[in-house]
């Protein structure tokens, strides 16, 4: 083999590094050419470094290169190391190059030359901050460290650019700049000249076009259009001509969904949120709203889908929210799960069924497969430390109890897992732990409990994942999720609990426990879908025919591509287990995080009182889906959205193509008489329509909506280039290409109606009534870009699909949700005053306070249950307080808390 490398090419540091890994595992001979030396013969410029191969193939691609050597040396590929490798070409490069040619050509510096690469540089630093792992795909370095070390290196070489906040990323430079590969690479293509050894390279490439800020602001770039073979435009024309005759008969929909053979069988579910809280959009946007674009957008694609989601009752998070509101677990169920109900009804999410898993079903299930795995041999019996909190005489759950989370150092880590970090804890591993109920410290004592041998286990595991994820849709940080828990190790799993609210366990010895919420929330699909059927085993124990796409959350993805898994290939029962698991990152809310009771941010039960219609809310929220990393919601560019992107591209197009309709023509769209450029037009169209249709079968829900606004932007520069409302004026001719020019854009309105339907359905519903689109149109969406409404056809009043958000709404809007107001509005206590009540009112309510004491005194002599006892509490502490308000008394803070 032959290694070309040019002095001062910043692609030779990474394959130079890459070879030195890989040296003694073939022959290889180094050359030092000139960067206008021609090395590949088929090449018409210059391309440096270049891998000549002993069978006398090149390799010219710097990854590629890389790559090789890195094969040579015994590595495997893994699927985040792909993943960084398209980031570093797609986001990394366009920013890197700006940087260097500002420094290196321009003679720039500072900020100038920061603030390109800023973004860039601080993703890398997230990644590895949150994965605390030394290299970018885990323990150990990988060809994605390499490629990107020899791409940031000339820059970050000078301190001024590696910034100390960037702690993660400074530890990851270093480390690989003191390794020896990469030192002798740096000394070959910088030459101790540093940075500006690259200048007589740059100066002959052409100016890099990055656009600075582009990622800060998400707004979409202005590309080129595609060349086009004339095949492509004759396929698109001829698509075209066919019209709605291409399309096959709507199928009718079926009650109950059932899985056909034969056919594409589609099983959607959106991790099931706990009953006890009320979502906010960083849970709306991970889960039910994405697996709604999903299953809308499968349905125009006549696929046979159902759809399914409800709320997670048991456990101990219900438990708590009973105790604080002085109900019983089964009236907090009930008053939840309409809370749920309400709030994704509003957001216009289309379940099939929303369910609960409080039913009769969940628990014949989850104990069958329990059963099935104790026979099996997959179930252990040990004794477990638990914390025990003696002042409320009860072993405390993982939710019952908090402190300091013993791998990050997080001060409010919960009994079960770190919001922060995100690892899975063991209570009794949380330094300084608090009972959440009295804050008094619990102890350590023993309690006897069942585990699920996931070890057994893993064998089968591994098995199904090799199968599973090669063509699968499985996002990187699922797999990634998955991968570093087989890596650590499989370990039995605790699979109940010492509470009285949860599905009973099915054992003798241990009647007083119940299942753990993760052992059997999971099920809660399962029994969700058989309360919907008594046929629900035609979905899920039909793995050959069904394919299962679950969505939720990162933090939720051990349990859906493990701990589940390993139930169901335990029981051996021929379930359907996950083909497509989509996980997304965190939305933040602004610069912090959702807090319900400091009154930051959005909440489901909120959105709908902002004016805001439900229609904008699923647009932003699509548009920054947190997919390849953590994003946030920001009231500014929420505002900019909506008036950019949505009145003045999307709005403003479909409405004056439906207003040249009406205006110039009565309503009625006219003859069109295609020119080459509306051939090409047809085709540019019909391509980003098979891209949107690409990205959508991958789940790439974000990426595919800009597809539309693409489209969209398309048309708004097709009207503006051929001025329809001048040409009207003119000759026959004129009018003639005005007709054509009007009818053109309004069928493209129509596609764009129905390519938003998942993304936006009113709107979507709104612009099919004013083009009145026949039916069949509205309901499926086919590869092609067909004229739907031919010459003759009459379309009804066109009016605005969208306002313009004002600013003094918005900063309304961002000082309501800012948690300024939540904290001004509670009133000091002794303004909170009635006019003082007669001397009988008086006495009745003191009567009623002696008496709900007495009653609060009997049950806590009667060891009654604690949940009782703290709702009879709440009661007495209600009947106080009117007795105080009453007696025109300032109202008392409770003792041990302190006024805020």
């Amino acid at each position: 083999m032959r290694l070309f490398v040019s002095e001062g090419a910043p692609g030779s540091l990474p394959v130079l590094a890459a070879a030195g890994r890989a040296q003694g595992r073939a022959e290889l001979l180094i050359s030092t050419v000139g960067p206008e030396e021609c090395v590949v013969p088929f090449l018409t410029r210059p391309k440096v470094p270049v891998l000549q191969l002993d069978s006398g193939n090149y390799l010219f691609s710097t990854s590629a290169i890389c790559r090789y050597f890195f094969l040579l040396s015994g590595w495997e590929q893994d699927d985040l190391t792909n993943q960084w490798l398209e980031w570093e070409a797609t986001e990394l490069q366009p920013a890197l190059s700006a940087a260097l040619y500002y420094l290196v050509v321009q003679g720039k510096k500072g900020e100038d030359v920061f603030s390109p690469v800023r973004r860039a540089l601080t993703h890398i630093d997230h990644s590895l901050s949150r994965r605390s792992c030394p290299f970018l795909a885990g323990e150990t370095e990988s060809l994605a460290d390499i490629v990107l070390w020899g791409a940031l290196y000339p820059l970050l070489q000078d301190p001024a650019y590696l910034p100390e906040e960037l702690g993660a990323l400074h530890s990851w430079f270093q480390t690989l700049s003191s390794q020896e590969p990469c030192q002798r690479a740096a000394e070959t293509v910088l030459k101790q000249q540093g940075v500006l050894a690259l200048r007589p390279y740059l100066q002959k490439q052409p100016q890099p076009s990055f656009l600075e800020g582009r990622a800060v602001s998400n707004e979409p770039e202005e590309e080129e259009l595609a060349t086009l073979s004339e095949e492509e435009i004759a396929m698109a024309v001829a698509a075209w001509e066919k019209g709605l005759e291409s399309l096959p008969p709507v199928q009718p929909q079926q009650n109950p969904v059932l899985p056909v053979a034969g056919e594409k069988n589609v099983l959607i579910t959106s991790a099931l949120p706990y009953v006890n809280n009320v979502p906010h959009l960083g849970n709306i946007i991970g889960c039910v709203l994405s697996a709604d674009v999903f299953a809308r957008y499968s349905r125009l694609r006549q696929w046979n889908t159902l759809y399914l989601c409800g709320t997670d009752e048991y456990g101990t998070a219900t438990e708590t929210k009973a105790m604080e509101e002085g109900l019983t677990p089964q009236e907090i169920c009930d008053k939840y799960h309409v809370i749920h109900a309400d709030i994704y009804r509003w957001f216009n999410i289309s379940f099939d069924i929303f369910g609960r898993t409080t039913t009769p079903q969940q628990t014949k299930i989850t104990q069958d497969i329990f059963q099935r795995l104790v026979a099996r041999g997959f179930v252990l019996q040990d004794t477990v430390e638990q914390l025990r909190c003696e002042h409320c005489a009860r072993f405390l759950a993982d939710r019952f109890v908090e402190g300091m989370c013993p791998f990050c150092g997080y001060e409010e880590a919960r009994g079960d897992q770190c919001d922060k970090c995100g690892k899975l804890i063991n209570a009794i591993e949380l330094k300084k732990p608090q009972c959440k109920v009295c804050r008094s410290c619990p102890v350590v004592k023993s309690s006897r409990h069942l585990f699920l041998d996931l070890p057994k286990l893993g064998k089968p595991l591994e098995e199904w994942l090799e199968k599973t994820l090669p063509g699968s849709d499985w996002t990187p940080n699922a797999r990634f999720i998955i991968r570093s828990w087989l890596r650590d190790g499989l370990k039995p799993r605790c699979i109940t609990r010492d509470l009285k609210w949860g599905t009973p366990v099915p054992l003798v010895g241990f009647e007083d426990k119940v299942f753990y919420v993760w052992f059997d929330a999971t099920i809660g699909y399962l029994s969700i879908t058989a309360n919907y059927t008594d046929q629900w085993e035609k979905w899920w124990k039909n793995p050959e025919q069904v394919s299962l796409y679950q969505f939720m959350a990162k933090d939720n993805v051990p349990f859906h591509g493990l701990v589940f898994p390993c139930s169901a290939l335990g029981a051996e029962d021929n379930y359907t287990l996950v083909s497509h698991l989509i996980a997304t990152e965190y939305l933040n809310y602004e610069d912090g995080k959702f807090s319900k009771s400091r009154g930051v941010g959005v909440f489901g039960d909120m959105a709908q009182d902002t004016g805001i219609p439900a229609d904008i809310w699923r647009f932003y929220l699509l548009y920054i889906r947190p997919e390849g990393q953590d994003s946030a919601f920001s009231w500014t560019d929420m505002l900019l959205k909506n008036n950019s992107e949505l009145l003045n591209n999307l709005g403003n197009f479909i409405n004056r193509a439906g207003m040249f309709v009406s205006k110039f023509f009565g309503g009625f769209v006219p003859e069109m008489v295609l020119t080459s450029d509306d051939r090409r037009l047809l085709a540019h169209v019909t391509l980003e329509l098979q891209h949107y249709h690409q990205l959508l079968e991958k789940v790439r829900i974000r990426d595919a909506l800009r597809s539309i606004l693409t489209i969209s932007r398309h048309g708004n520069q097709y009207i503006q280039v051929n001025e329809p409302w001048k040409r009207i004026k003119g000759s026959e001719a004129d009018r003639q290409r005005a007709g054509t020019v009007t009818g053109l854009a309004v069928n493209i309105a129509a596609l764009l109606s129905i390519m938003l339907q998942p993304y936006m359905p009113t709107v979507s519903a709104t612009i099919q009534a004013q083009l009145q689109l026949p039916p069949p149109a509205c309901s499926i969406l086919l590869t092609n870009f067909l004229c739907t409404l031919p010459a003759g056809h009459q379309i009804g009043t066109v009016s605005p699909l969208f306002q313009k958000l004002e600013n003094d709404q918005i900063e309304s809007l961002r000082q309501r949700f800012s948690g300024g107001q939540a904290k001004a509005s509670p009133k000091p206590a002794a303004v909170e005053t009635m006019t003082t009540a007669g001397p009988q009112q008086i006495q009745v309510l003191m009567d009623e306070v002696t008496k709900q004491g007495n009653i609060v005194r009997e049950l806590k002599a009667q060891k009654a249950d604690k949940n009782q006892v703290a709702a009879e509490v709440a009661k007495l502490l209600d009947l106080k307080k009117q007795l105080a308000l009453a007696e025109g008394k300032p109202l008392e803070t409770p003792k041990g808390k302190k006024k805020k």
